[in-house]
């Protein structure tokens, strides 16, 4: 096979990939039960949480997307990143409680509590698809093409099943345990190998910002953009952009799940807001980079070529290696949570409901059974995303689309206590099919509004919706839902007596401290 790297960087990236599978193996060796299985024995501690959350949400479409659009329109889409803060916030102070005091397994489930089975099997679904279809198929699509760029002629659809394969192997048989354990220790591959390329390319420059600033477009190190900037207009920023962040943190199954796995509320917590502040570093070793790139290497016409241009000029031989088993677990990491969740889905909220009196035994292997076949259908997937050109974007954007009502359903479902089962079960379908309606416009170009400002429109609508339909048929019994709403008790809950150190709310303040700084810095 033609490379364009060292043999010692291969090494590194075979030792890498075994080691997952030995971790793997050995967590095998004590998954028992269905709760080890989905849910890790609830035994994570807020380190592993945070990391794993980190890695999960890290794809190699992110690494890539990042850098590339850094160098082809500016930083804009970094806020996607470094924002992530605030709705890890929102999910520590009002979610998190909610999930872990009533017990559930999946997010759907506290929909079947608060609602009922119809909106349980309708998210579920909507849930399981896109994670398979979008997330997971296009992780690995778009890692692959990335992986071709150092070993041109590699083979589509062999390399899908191989990076799917190993994946599947250790999620199949070690849960949500295996998953967490190597998204760990795939973070920090991450972050070390990364950091290292960021270090060199500062020196390159004599680590000075305002020769980076001076020597890129204006308004490239800009996060606010007018309002027909392609990228990320200002409303897309104010409205899209939360939304967006809210959905994915606080109840997409894909994300959620090792927060479910937390050994107790403080240390779910305290993970939420480790990823909170893990999800800032992107911005320095990954996007920054991508921006300076432009001084160093100008003249590189596609932004997917800048990541793989980066690796190959900056790095020394030994250290590619460790970037490459970083791009690879960013890989792995994505792929292993979206099987994971996926076969929870399934398991939990399909199979046991209906069928009766199964033993852990039974359970267990079904979710393993799930698994094998998600890995082969995303596997299978993959490599026809190249036969439909444009086909990626669309779908991108329509799941940007259908969020919304996701995200209403939620919202008010906690602080609107006279939303009930009617309302949020036609919100999800209603707006589901808006989504699908506007996505239709898009394609024909009939609806050119930008698809973050979408979000908060579908958003108005679908809120418009539950609010409606609920007013109209009977409320909820209150005894019912009482532990399934907002509770200001909650907040402080568990942090009595405690350091002001170890307090996750003095913890948030130095999040948003943080997160408001860089958007000063940065405006």
């Amino acid at each position: 096979m033609n490379t364009l790297i060292s043999n010692i960087d291969i090494g590194i990236i075979i030792g890498y990939l075994v080691l997952v599978l030995v971790i793997g193996f050995i967590i095998s060796l004590k998954t028992r039960t269905g709760e080890d299985l989905f849910l890790g024995g609830k035994s994570f501690g807020w380190g592993l949480i945070g990391l794993s959350l980190f890695a999960s949400n890290i794809s190699s479409s992110t690494i890539i997307g990042l850098t590339g659009a850094a160098y082809t329109t500016g930083i804009v889409n970094s806020v996607y990143e470094w924002m992530s803060g605030l709705p890890l916030i929102i999910a520590a102070l009002i979610f998190v409680p909610l999930y872990l005091k009533n017990r559930i397994t999946t997010i759907p489930e506290f929909l079947n509590l608060r609602f009922d089975y119809r909106s349980r099997l309708f998210f579920s679904f909507i849930t399981i698809v896109s994670t398979i279809m979008i997330d997971t198929a296009g992780t690995l699509y778009a890692g692959i093409l990335v992986l071709q760029e150092f070993f041109p002629g590699l083979d589509m659809k062999t390399t899908a099943y191989v990076l799917a394969l190993i994946a599947g192997i250790y999620t199949a048989f070690g849960g949500l345990k295996a998953v967490v354990y190597t998204d760990a220790i795939q973070a920090i591959i991450l972050i070390v190998g990364c950091s290292i390329m960021a270090y060199m390319m500062f020196s390159d420059l004599d680590f000075s910002w305002s020769t980076i600033v001076a020597s890129a477009p204006e308004n490239h190190f800009s996060v606010v953009r007018p309002l027909d900037d392609k990228g990320l207009p200002w409303p897309g920023l104010m409205l899209g952009v939360p939304i967006l962040g809210f959905w994915y943190w606080s109840t997409n199954q894909y994300i959620v799940q090792r927060i479910l796995g937390a050994k107790d509320l403080n240390n779910a917590r305290w993970g939420v807001i480790l990823a909170g502040f893990l999800k800032v570093i992107p911005l320095f070793i990954m996007v920054i980079p991508g921006a300076m790139a432009i001084s160093l290497f100008p003249g590189i016409v596609e932004g997917d070529k800048v990541f793989p241009k980066l690796v190959v000029e900056v790095l020394p031989v030994g250290l590619v290696g460790i970037v490459l088993a970083g791009l690879i677990s960013a890989i792995m990491s994505s792929i292993d949570s979206a099987l994971n969740s996926s076969s929870t889905l399934v398991v939990i909220d399909f199979i046991k409901p209906n069928v009766k009196n199964l033993t852990e035994k039974q359970v267990v292997n079904a979710g393993r059974i799930c698994t094998v076949v998600f890995m082969l259908i995303a596997a299978r997937w993959a490599p026809q995303i190249e036969h439909f050109p444009g086909l990626w974007d669309y779908l991108q954007q329509m799941f940007s689309i259908i969020v919304p009502p996701i995200a209403v359903v939620f919202l008010l479902g906690v602080f609107f206590k006279r939303g009930n089962r009617h309302g949020a079960f036609w919100t999800l379908v209603i707006g589901t099919l808006l989504g699908v309606f506007f996505f239709i416009l898009g394609k024909y170009e009939l609806w050119s509004v930008h698809y973050t400002i979408n979000v908060g429109i579908m958003f108005l609508l679908s809120a418009i919706i539950f609010i409606s339909v609920s007013l109209m048929t009977a409320p909820p019994a209150s005894h019912q839902i009482d532990s399934l709403t907002f509770n200001p008790a909650y907040i402080k809950e568990g942090v009595q007596e405690m350091p002001w150190y170890a307090n996750y709310i003095n913890q948030m303040i130095a999040l948003v401290l943080l997160i408001v700084g860089i958007l000063i810095w940065l405006w």
